[in-house]
């Protein structure tokens, strides 16, 4: 298996997974290309209807929760990954604490807005231009995708935010502190990485996982769901297994609001085109606590460390049997750590 040699990501192996290529596009709603279930049912499309705010000539898609007086936080979704990620429950135990609760859809991902005239990228030319010390040409970076976050809170008329993320977006989330401390109340970055490119590789079984082919969900449905159920499995908390069926409906949900395949793989180019953030981390101010499960398979726990050695002052959460999700019975050791953070920034 060809590893990604000189990237600034350590998270997957070179072959990864490419999209079908005749998934049907149809304009600027092509962002959520729809997937009925065996039967009928008009439901699936109840969130045709949803709040957007334009971030940088790109729709976005949020949803906020808890009063407009209680201190806003916004939590920053990983590659590939829809709002609903962040569940209700981890939600709701935020809000319990004061916080307003913003979620979005990252560009190309879920309901918001899509760069589908772009295509799939090359990654192998990705990094060869990383190699010649090049900037890779891809649709958008990281960077832009974090100034869609302060954009974002311009359209909501809020001045300063906590900012969480988690996996790309922790690493998002560390880019808004660089590139926009001012709006930056503090940081949580949950586990995810610093660029560095000599960390540890994630295990062979977490990078099938993400990257392997995948079932084609108009053709075969269910294969599909297994397969995401294996996913999470195969990347989740030891300590805190979660219910299969309970995977799997999420799954479901997942697929029903929305599927990108070809977003995925330019937000992966987006991370595989970031440079190294440790000279950037090195110079915050902005209050941090950084979250990390020691078992993680996919970004291993050494990235959390190396984060938390590089921001001045920040305080790290290592977390034993805690793998590359966020597990309900986390929700509120994670939550409280976040409302610490908060309370002494």
């Amino acid at each position: 298996m060809d590893e990604l040699r000189g990237s600034s990501t350590t998270i997957l192996p070179l072959r990864i997974w490419q999209p079908p290529r005749a998934f049907p596009h149809t304009g600027a709603r092509s962002a959520a290309t729809r997937y009925p279930r065996a039967q009928p049912d008009d439901n699936h499309e109840k969130e045709t209807h949803v709040p957007k705010a334009i971030c940088n000539g790109v729709g976005i898609h949020y949803e906020i929760s808890a009063p407009e007086n209680s201190k806003p936080i916004i939590l920053i979704g990983g590659v590939g990954t829809q709002l609903t990620r962040w569940s209700e429950p981890f939600v709701q135990t935020l809000a319990a604490h004061g916080f307003r609760v913003i979620r979005f859809d990252n560009r190309d991902i879920g309901l918001s807005d899509g760069h589908e005239d772009a295509g799939v990228p090359d990654f192998r030319a990705v990094l060869a231009a990383k190699a010649r010390g090049e900037a890779p040409a891809v649709p958008y970076t990281l960077d832009d995708m974090a100034d869609d976050v302060a954009a974002l809170l311009d359209h909501l008329q809020i001045e300063r935010a906590h900012v969480a993320g988690a996996s790309m977006g922790g690493m998002i989330a560390q880019l808004v502190a660089i590139r926009h401390p001012q709006r930056t109340a503090s940081l949580t970055s949950i586990m995810s990485s610093t660029g560095n490119p000599d960390l540890p590789k994630a295990t062979d079984a977490a990078s099938q996982a993400l990257t392997g082919r995948r079932a084609d969900p108009r053709v075969d449905r269910a294969a599909f769901l297994d397969e995401a159920v294996m996913r999470a499995q195969v990347i989740g908390s030891p300590a805190h297994a979660e219910d299969a069926a309970e995977l799997r409906a999420r799954a479901e949900e997942d697929l029903d609001r929305a599927f990108r395949p070809d977003g995925f793989a330019r937000q992966y180019a987006a991370i595989l085109a970031a440079p190294d953030r440790r000279p950037a981390l090195a110079r915050l101010s902005v209050p941090t606590l950084v979250i990390h499960g020691a078992d993680d398979p996919l970004v291993r726990a050494e990235g959390g460390r190396d984060t938390a050695a590089h921001v001045p002052g920040a305080r790290l959460l290592e977390i034993a049997g805690m793998g590359h999700n966020i597990p309900h019975a986390l929700n509120r050791q994670i939550a409280d750590a976040i409302a610490e953070l908060a309370a002494r920034a």
